[in-house]
This record gives structure tokens, C-alpha cells and sequence, in this order.
């Protein structure tokens, strides 16, 4: 279906776009008031109707602009014919205006007259019915008066139509014969009584005449009409009689072929087609017509194909693919027009732009829509993988190592296997013997075998790393406690991996504990559509203990046994291509920044763009520390060479000129400043009536500072989870390294704690927060993080108030006292009265103040509390309206914490 621009319609109906969408909400539409608002075909159809006019007007005026460039005017219609066309009866027209009165003409003359018109017109003529009649009408007299009043009557009525005529005569014996009758003058005393249309006479037919006369024009209406219909049967039959004759034909050549017998083929018929197939063929007989038919027959195929090709890429052409944010000189160039008519059309729009101004999305479709070019948005991503597109050749390909991520929840032993596999002791290094970063590995088998590991944390707030691992791995184990069960965060695991679309491998740890069950974990993992081999399905598991070491190589031989299936081919002499895996600041050597290379090699030297940085390579080690040259594919690195930390799991490419990655850096960069401008959230108005409702609205800022990237993302998105309605998180700034002055400067100016994650503030940036009384918070396991921080929160909350019963007093009697009011006697039944406590009065189960105690007395003296069982003497604070029989319930009031 057909869509349209609404301010492209708004154009070319002449109307402003809101005029437009009013017009279709008016019409049952749902339409937004914007000029980006696409329409359907319908509501285009309904515009057209309902603006007709201004359409028209807008083409006349294109038309008279046109003709102002200087183009010759066209010449205008021929008017004269076609008004002889349609006032064809002429000698009616300028009798309307013609009022002449009865008395004034005599009826001899308004004879002539009728009868001189009557010649004029084209006909049959009744002059001599119209005298007979009226000799007949002399001659027998007695007998024609019956008759006469007849026709009388009928002219009445067809006097009713508002005919004007000019008044002839009819012959010239007529004002003779109408003097002898009598009867002619009694009508004609009749027809100056009438009112409205003039009579102009009276005319009497014989009896075998028919009834009724018609006057002049409208006879000739029905000439006129006559006339038209004759010519339409004549063209219409004309037509029915060529169909039929066809019709005839075809009926005719059927029925001969039907009955007529085939005609014998002569030997002379045989050899022309014998002949002609020849020289299609290319044989012996092939004339020299033949040759040049053949001949224009491939220039047309070749003038075809040209003339597809062209159009190809005529359509091609008109694509324009742009990132997001473009500028309005870079738009018009692509387009190839003037800057000036993309300005033009962003002001007809209601935008005021200049050649430098960045355009949204929209905007860039409509502009490009309006010259008539689609648009197709590409990311910085997308723009990489066009230019550097490169289709390997099978010869180049060679085996690679599979790349193994290690998936699972927390505390179920993925590090310690790792360990195992490497001979190592990683999670000694871990605080909290938990994994807090995600690591990279590359483990020599016996048979000298490779493969590259990927370890990530089980903590539930570390999902981003999980995910990143999913996505760049070959083959995907997923570790689970057989002591335990399918965790959240062993769910989300296998979830990842299966939208990757990754190759699954169950490990089944800790099988040598106590209560350890195997079949339990099957028995879950079946409940989510997931079947292991030893159940029918198709995923491989494997009994292991991690710590033991039992079973690890027969785990190891089915990841290497799926990666021999999947037939993992790279080819190592192409320019290298990869994903990073973490960046880290270290002290001395600057950003440090793991790698996966998986394709190509990585060599000391090579430009290279991540995101929107750009490094050159100064050194490159492997996992366990050991400068190296270069890096081949599945290979996990630590480049040396960034001079601004990359985002983990971005992609990272290397470029052949060193100028052509600073560029397209520098434009991810001004990509990604612009997408942070624009995204950048600013209070409204309806955010601070929402504030002012609650009443006690906090919003508490942190300044995230972490070792890894990585980790501070995690951390970041752990904190931002924990807002609530009344109290909100808002990180202001994140960054890797250690905690700086420019850091605390932040703080103390936006009011904010800084919250460190296995870092520590340098010499001076201590000092400076001890000067401005900046809050500094270190952390080295992140759920230590989080629980500090929701503590935070909580005692930002306002505290919660709790009322408690603490006593009830009967009233017994009341004391009237001058000067000081009612004083009530009481008997304490229930608990105690306090001096300090609040008091309701209740009188037959309703309550009716609500208040706090002025006095409290037992005989004279005035006592603090008085115990269940005495009596006592009490005033109510500003009340006096206190009767016999009354209750007083005491209270107080409590403040309990709130929880998040």
C-alpha cells in the first residue's frame, strides 16, 4: 500500500500539515500533527476530495510561475462555439425580459406574430387544422359550446409552466373569423382574469384532434431532443452492427472449420518450413534475411540487458545510506544537489537550519523524500563491516581452535575446572572467592591440540559479560552443581547461548559430594525442552569434578568432538579482526586491553579502530604475561596501545592507513558525543509536580570508579536497578582507573559519594576529599557494593510512623472549674496513662476529638503516669465538651524504619 508524507500532501494540496491532520481526525483518523506523520492511500483520497480546489489553485499557480521563467502562456480555450452550443434557442432569448400586457395588442395581431414564428422554426406546421377548426366552430355554434369549454380547461393547466413566448399570429384570416365568434370573446374575458404567466390566445381543435397544445419552445425542446436522439441510436447501432458482424464472422469460420475437411499440406509448404527452420538453426539454407534478423535480434537481447542494467543502477542510485545525525551539507552531498534546496525544504518544514546543523532520523527521511531518494540508516558498526567486506577464498582458509566459554551459576566451580584445565590457581586472585571479571585462556592439550576458554562471572549483576561471551564463543559449557540445582543465573546462561545460536556442552560439577544427583539436574533441564544425550537429546553432559580432576579429558574430548563438526576455518593472512574482551588502567603501561582475535593476525604495528577509539599497536602479550609478535585467530591477547579506554565488547578492525582509522574514529566519536547530547535527560515540568506530590523525594549520585571496564558497567547497572518512586540512583560518572582529583572536584560540586570497585584514590585526591568532605566508599566483592548502597538509600527513606494503644480510661465523672475548664475523673481500666501520650475521646463508639493531655493529676499532685486500677484526674488540651461515660483511648506514636 501507497504511503505519503504529510507535509509532502500539505505541498501539493496547498494547505499547512496541521490543517490536514484536523481534517482527518475530523474524518475518524488517528493522525499525529507532524510533518513526518506517514498517511495511507485512503486518507490521501479523502485529502483530494476535500481540497480540490486548493489543489487546482496550486497547479494554476505553478503553471503562472512557469510561465513567468519564461515559457510561452497557452493560448486560452475557444469560448464562442460552445456557447452558440447551448443556447440554441435563440429567438427565446431576449424575449424573457418582455412584459406586454393583455389589453395593449389585439388578438388579430398576437396571431400574426404566432404565426410568423412559426415559419421560422423547423417542423411540422398546423395552420390549416388551427383555421378548419375554427370555421367548424362558426358554422355550428350551438353545438360546438360543450366542446369549446373543454380545451378551455386543459389550456388552464398547461398555462401553469412559466413559458415565455414572443405573441405571433397564425394566419392572416384568423382576426376575421375571431371577430364573428361569439365564443372566442367570453375565453378571452377568461384569460385577463388569470394571474401569472401571459396567455397569449386560445386555440380550439377538432374532436378528433388530440388534446392539449404545445407552445412554441417547447416544441422546439423536442425537435432539439429529437434531434439528439436520432444521433445517438445512429451511433450506437453502428456500433451494435460492427460487434455483430463480427460476432458473425467468427461464427462463420467456426462452423467451416468444423465441417469443411483439413487442407492437404503440399510438398512446397513442407520445404519453405524446412527451409526456414534451417536458417534458424544456422544450417546450409540460412538466407541472408535470416542472418539479419538473427543479428537485430541479439542487439535487441544486448540493448535489454544494457537497459536492465541502467536501470539497476539508476535504482540503486537513488539509496542513500547514512548514520544517524547527519549534517545538512553532508546529506546534500550524497544526494548530489545544492545544500541551499535541503535548507529550503527544512525551513518549509517549520525547521531553521544552517549548513552545519545536524539532522535527526526523521528529518533525513523527509528531506531525502521530498527529492526522491530512500534512506537506510547504518551504525558505525555497519559502515565497518561494508568497507572492509572480504570474501575469503577456500584455499586460504585453515583450522583455527574453538573458542569455549564457560557459563554457569555462582559458586558452582566453572573457575575451579578452568584451573584444573590450566594447571593454575585463578580464583586465589579473586576477592571473595568469587569471579569478578571475565577472563581469556589458551590451553595446550596433550595431543597439542589448542583451545581458547573465555571464563565469566555467575553473579547475577555481571549479565552484560555473560552475554558478550555467548556472542563471540564457538561452543558454549554450561557448569551446574550436582549438589544443587538450575539456578537464575544458570537459566539466563543457557538463554544467552541459545539466542547466539551456540552449541551447548553440560558439566555436571561436584559429583564426588555428598548428595550429589545427577538425574535431578536432567530431570530439570528436560522440564526446560533441554534432552542431554544419555535422555535421547541432542546436547552431550558429562559427570566431572572440578577439583579432583575426574573426568575433565572426557569432558574436553566432546568439546573438541563438536568442534570437529562445526569445521572452524579462518583465514590468518587477512587484515585481523576481533572483539575486546576488557580494558584495564594499569600503572606504568597505561590502558591495557584484552582481546580476541578471530580472524586474520594481529601483528605489532597495525592501526586499529574499536568503537570510536583508535590505537596503534605497541606490544602484545598473552595470558600468562609473555611478550609476543603476533597473534593468529582464537588467540587471547593484551594489546598495549590505546590512548582512551574502549567499551567491553566492542569490535575492533584493523585499517591499512593510519589516517583512514583516526577518521573513521573521529566520526564515531562525534556520533556518539551527539547520540549522548541528544539523550541527555532534563527535569520537566511534570517530573517536578510528580517530585512535589510525593513530598519527600531523594535522588542520591555516585561516581562509579572500577579496574575493568567491564566491572564498572556491571556495578553501574546494579546501582541504577535499586531507584525506587522516592528514592533515585543516578550515576553521573563512570570511568577504569583510579580514583582522581578531577573525580572528587565532580563530587563535592554535584553533591555525589564516590564509589571505588577495587581501587584506590591517589595521595592527593585523598587530601582533597578530607578538605571538601567527599565520601569515599571502597569495595572489593560487588553485592558487598550493592548492600551498602541500599542502606544508603533506606536511611534516606522517611521513616514509616506506627501508632500503638497504650492504655484506655473510663470517664466517671466531670468537674466543672471556673477559669480552667472540665476536668474529668477517670478510672484507668487497660495499660497506663502517660503525661506525654495523645488521647481520643469516644463517645458511643465514635470518635470525636482527637488530642493531646493538658494535665494529668492523682488527688493534688501532678504525676507522670498513672497505673491500670487507680484513679486519676486529667484536662484535655483545648477541649471541654467531655461527658459521663466517655472513653479516652491513649496512644502514642512509633517510627519504624522502612525497607527497600
Amino acid at each position: 500500500m501507497a504511503e505519503y508524507r504529510l507535509a509532502k500532501v500539505a505541498s501539493e494540496l496547498n494547505r499547512s500539515y496541521q490543517i490536514l491532520a484536523d481534517t482527518l481526525k475530523g474524518k475518524g483518523f488517528s493522525v499525529d500533527a507532524k510533518p513526518t506523520t506517514k498517511i495511507t492511500e485512503e486518507m490521501y483520497q479523502v485529502l483530494v476530495q476535500e481540497f480540490a480546489a486548493d489543489k487546482s489553485a496550486r497547479e494554476e499557480a505553478n503553471k503562472l510561475k512557469t510561465n513567468r521563467e519564461g515559457k510561452p502562456l497557452a493560448p486560452p480555450p475557444a469560448t464562442k462555439p460552445l456557447a452558440t452550443k447551448t443556447e440554441e434557442p435563440e429567438p427565446a432569448k431576449p424575449l424573457a425580459p418582455v412584459k406586454p400586457e393583455v389589453t395593449a395588442t389585439p388578438p388579430a395581431e398576437e396571431t400574426e406574430k404566432m404565426e410568423a414564428h412559426k415559419e421560422e422554426l423547423s417542423g411540422p406546421k398546423i395552420l390549416g387544422k388551427i383555421e378548419i377548426a375554427i370555421k367548424k366552430g362558426k358554422a355550428s355554434k350551438t353545438e360546438d359550446k360543450p366542446e369549446a369549454k373543454k380545451p378551455a380547461k386543459k389550456e388552464e393547466k398547461s398555462v401553469e409552466t412559466p413559458v415565455v413566448v414572443e405573441p405571433e399570429t397564425t394566419t392572416a384570416e384568423a382576426p376575421d373569423t375571431l371577430e364573428e365568434d361569439e365564443d372566442v370573446e367570453k375565453v378571452e374575458t377568461k384569460f385577463e382574469k388569470l394571474s401569472g404567466p401571459k396567455v397569449l390566445g386560445k386555440i380550439e381543435l377538432p374532436k378528433d384532434s388530440p388534446s392539449g397544445v404545445k407552445n412554441l419552445a417547447d416544441e422546439a425542446r423536442d425537435d432539439l431532443r429529437e434531434k439528439r436522439k436520432r444521433k445517438r441510436k445512429k451511433v450506437g447501432g453502428e456500433k451494435v452492427a460492427v460487434q455483430d458482424k463480427i460476432k458473425e464472422e467468427e461464427r462463420i469460420a467456426k462452423e467451416k472449420e468444423k465441417t469443411d475437411p483439413k487442407a492437404e499440406i503440399s510438398q512446397k509448404d513442407v520445404r519453405n518450413k524446412v527451409k526456414t527452420t534451417m536458417g534458424k538453426l544456422g544450417g546450409a539454407g540460412q538466407t541472408r534475411g535470416l542472418k539479419q534478423k538473427l543479428k537485430t535480434q541479439r542487439k535487441e537481447a544486448r540493448e535489454y540487458t544494457r537497459m536492465e542494467e541502467r536501470e539497476r543502477l539508476e535504482k540503486e542510485s537513488k539509496i542513500v545510506k547514512v548514520t544517524e545525525f547527519l549534517t545538512a551539507n553532508d546529506l546534500a552531498s550524497l544526494m548530489n544537489i545544492p545544500v541551499t534546496k535541503v535548507i529550503s525544504t527544512c525551513f518549509a518544514i517549520g525547521m531553521m537550519v544552517s549548513i552545519n546543523q545536524r539532522l535527526d532520523a526523521e528529518t533525513i527521511q523527509l528531506v531525502a523524500g521530498d527529492f526522491g531518494f530512500e534512506v537506510e540508516f547504518v551504525d558505525a558498526e555497519a559502515q565497518l563491516e561494508v568497507e572492509e567486506d572480504e570474501n575469503d577464498a577456500p584455499q586460504d582458509l585453515q583450522h583455527r581452535p574453538p573458542i569455549v566459554t564457560v557459563m554457569g551459576h555462582v559458586d558452582h566451580g566453572k573457575t575451579s575446572l578452568l584451573d584444573y584445565v590450566r594447571k593454575a590457581n585463578v580464583i586465589a586472585g579473586e576477592a571473595g572467592g568469587i569471579t569478578q571479571h571475565i577472563g581469556a585462556y589458551e590451553v595446550t592439550l596433550s595431543d597439542s591440540r589448542k583451545i581458547t576458554f573465555l571464563d565469566t562471572p555467575g553473579h547475577e549483576a555481571f549479565t552484560a559479560m555473560r552475554a558478550r561471551g555467548a556472542k563471540v564463543t564457538d561452543i558454549a559449557i554450561i557448569v551446574i552443581a550436582a549438589d544443587d540445582s538450575v539456578m537464575p543465573q544458570t537459566r539466563e546462561a543457557i538463554a544467552h547461548a541459545q539466542a547466539a545460536g551456540v552449541p551447548m556442552v553440560f558439566a555436571f560439577n561436584k559429583i564426588d559430594k555428598e548428595g550429589a544427583n545427577a538425574d535431578k539436574i536432567r530431570e530439570q533441564l528436560a522440564g526446560m525442552n533441554i534432552l542431554v544425550e544419555d535422555w535421547g537429546g541432542k546436547f552431550q553432559c558429562q559427570e566431572i569434578s572440578a577439583k579432583k580432576g575426574l573426568n575433565v579429558d572426557k569432558l574436553l574430548e566432546k568439546v573438541l568432538l563438536e568442534a570437529e563438526i562445526m569445521e572452524l576455518k579462518a583465514n590468518p593472512d587477512r587484515k585481523a579482526k576481533g572483539t575486546v574482551i576488557e580494558a584495564t588502567m594499569e600503572k606504568g603501561r597505561g590502558i591495557v586491553c584484552s582481546m580476541l582475535v578471530q580472524t586474520g593476525t594481529l601483528r605489532v604495528g597495525d592501526n586499529m579502530v574499536a568503537g570510536p577509539h583508535y590505537a596503534k599497536v605497541r606490544a602484545l602479550f598473552n595470558e600468562r604475561g609473555n611478550k609476543i609478535d603476533f597473534a593468529p585467530p582464537s588467540t587471547p591477547v593484551k594489546m598495549l596501545g590505546f590512548s582512551e579506554n574502549p567499551t567491553a565488547g566492542d569490535m575492533w578492525v584493523v585499517m591499512a592507513e593510519e589516517s583512514e582509522a583516526k577518521e573513521l574514529a573521529t566520526k564515531r566519536m562525534q556520533l556518539v558525543r551527539e547520540q549522548g547530547i541528544r539523550t541527555k535527560r532534563h527535569i520537566t515540568l511534570d517530573e517536578i509536580g510528580r517530585r512535589l506530590a510525593i513530598g519527600n523525594f531523594k535522588e542520591l549520585k555516585i561516581i562509579v570508579k572500577g579496574d575493568v571496564d567491564g566491572s564498572v558497567e556491571a556495578l553501574s547497572d546494579a546501582l541504577l536497578k535499586l531507584s525506587t518512586e522516592e528514592v533515585m540512583v543516578s550515576v553521573i560518572h563512570s570511568g577504569v582507573g583510579q580514583i582522581s582529583e578531577s573525580d572528587v572536584l565532580l563530587a563535592s560540586a554535584s553533591d555525589a559519594i564516590i564509589v571505588g570497585f577495587q581501587v584506590r584514590p591517589s595521595a592527593k585526591a585523598r587530601q582533597l576529599a578530607e578538605q571538601e568532605e567527599i565520601d569515599i566508599r571502597h569495595y572489593s566483592v560487588i553485592y558487598q557494593a550493592i548492600e551498602e548502597v541500599k542502606s544508603a538509600m533506606e536511611g534516606m527513606l522517611s521513616p514509616e510512623v506506627v501508632e500503638k494503644i497504650v492504655g484506655n480510661v473510663e470517664v466517671r465523672e466531670v468537674f466543672k472549674i471556673s477559669k480552667v475548664g472540665s476536668v474529668a475523673g477517670c478510672m484507668v481500666t487497660d495499660g497506663k496513662v502517660e503525661r506525654k501520650n495523645k488521647i481520643r475521646v469516644i463517645r458511643d463508639g465514635v470518635v470525636i476529638h482527637t488530642g493531646e493531655l493538658a494535665s494529668l493529676k492523682r488527688f493534688k499532685d501532678d504525676v507522670k503516669e498513672v497505673l491500670r486500677g487507680f484513679e486519676c484526674g486529667l484536662q484535655i488540651e483545648r477541649f471541654n465538651d467531655i461527658e459521663v461515660g466517655d472513653y479516652l483511648e491513649v496512644y502514642i506514636e512509633e517510627q519504624v524504619k522502612r525497607t527497600l
